[in-house]
């Protein structure tokens, strides 16, 4: 049977010296004190792991919708405050 680790997988709960159970949940070496199951607490992806469908998910599938670069109009406007600019320059 594996060593009680010091807090619950489960629940956090402070685990006793030689405990068989956990006594805020009742989790043991077959329902989450396993190294396995540690592992699994985390989270972390395994073999089985499919990155486009994680990215799918979490971004959408769509095309996108924010053309890339600088919209044509920011590029008009900017032309127009530096012509307005050195209009003000000359005319001092």
């Amino acid at each position: 049977m594996p060593k009680a680790p010091e807090n619950c997988p489960h629940c956090g709960a402070d685990i006793p010296l030689h405990a068989e159970v956990c006594p805020q949940c009742g989790s043991d070496a077959q329902t989450g004190w396993s190294e396995e199951a540690k592992a699994q607490e985390l989270g972390l992806p395994d073999e089985k792991f499919d990155y486009a469908d994680f990215v799918e998910g979490e971004f959408g599938g769509g095309e996108r919708t924010r053309p890339r670069g600088v919209a044509w109009y920011w590029w008009v406007l900017a032309a127009v405050l530096v012509a307005g600019f050195v209009t003000l320059l000359l005319w001092r």
